[in-house]
C-alpha cells in the first residue's frame, strides 16, 4: 500500500486526518513527530517517526527509508527564530527520491501575500506555499475549510483538538461578534475534513486547493441558533 505520513498526527487536525485515512483502508499511514510516543502509537494503531524539523537531510532520510509517498503537513508549531519547520518538511519533500505528494498545512483559508502584511503569524504559511510552488518534483494541494466546527460541539462530539473558546462561549452564556456579525462564514468538523482529504488521495491529479464545508451561517444565526438550544436545556 502507498505510505502517507501526517505530519502532526498526533493530535488535532493530524489526528482526525490519521482515523480519516485508516478507515479507507487503502493507505499505510504513518505519523512524523519531534518524540517517539509508543504508549499512543500502540492507541493510534500506526508507527510514529521520531523527526527533527530542524535538519532537511535528516528530514529527507525519515520519507526515503520509510518509502513515504504524500506528506500531509498539520503541524501545530512554528520556530521563533530561523528557519519554520514546515518549510523544512517542503524541502525535505521535495528532495526526497520517494515522496511524490504534500497537502499543506493551511487548513482555514486561502493564503495570499497580503497575509503577511494583516497577520504577521501567518507569513510563515505563505512561505511555505512559496516553496511548494517552486519545488522541482511535488504536485501539492490545499483544503480550505473555514472555521473548525468542533469548538461548540465539545465534547459531546468527539475531537481531537483542544477545547478553544471563540466568538460564542456558549456554555457561559456569552458572545463577543466580530463586526456586523452578518457575514457567511463556513464550518467543518476535522472528522469530516478527514473524509475529504482521504477521498483526495484517490485522485491521480489535483487540483491547487479545495474548498470544503459542512454548512455556512453568520455569527448572528449561530448565535440565534445557540440561544434557542440553550432555552431548550
Amino acid at each position: 500500500m502507498p505510505v502517507v505520513a501526517v505530519a502532526g498526527g498526533t493530535g488535532g487536525i493530524g489526528r482526525a486526518i490519521v482515523e480519516g485515512i485508516l478507515a479507507t483502508g487503502k493507505y499505510e499511514v504513518k505519523t512524523l513527530s519531534r518524540r517517539r510516543n509508543p504508549e499512543l502509537e500502540a492507541l493510534i494503531g500506526v508507527t510514529i517517526l521520531a523527526t527533527d524539523y530542524h535538519n532537511v537531510g535528516a528530514l529527507t532520510q525519515v520519507l526515503e527509508d520509510h518509502n513515504v509517498h504524500t506528506v500531509i503537513s498539520a503541524l501545530t508549531f512554528s520556530s521563533p527564530e530561523g528557519v519554520p519547520p514546515e518549510l523544512q518538511l517542503v524541502l525535505a519533500a521535495d528532495a526526497s527520491k520517494t515522496t511524490k505528494r504534500y497537502i499543506a498545512n493551511n487548513w482555514g483559508v486561502p493564503l495570499t501575500e497580503e497575509y503577511e502584511s494583516l497577520m504577521g503569524s501567518m507569513a510563515f504559511k505563505v512561505e511555505c506555499l512559496k516553496a511548494l510552488k517552486e519545488a522541482k518534483d511535488l504536485t501539492y494541494t490545499s483544503f480550505y475549510n473555514g472555521v473548525f466546527l468542533d469548538y461548540w460541539g465539545m465534547p459531546t462530539v468527539t475531537s481531537f483538538m483542544k477545547p478553544t473558546i471563540m466568538v460564542l462561549d456558549i456554555a457561559n452564556a456569552a458572545a463577543a461578534i466580530p463586526g456586523s456579525g452578518n457575514t457567511p462564514i463556513a464550518f467543518t468538523h476535522t472528522s469530516d475534513i478527514a473524509k475529504y482529504v482521504a477521498a483526495v488521495l484517490d485522485l491521480d491529479t489535483w487540483e491547487p486547493g479545495y474548498n470544503i464545508s459542512a454548512d455556512k451561517v453568520t455569527w448572528n444565526e449561530f448565535l440565534a441558533l445557540a440561544e434557542r438550544l440553550k432555552e431548550q436545556v
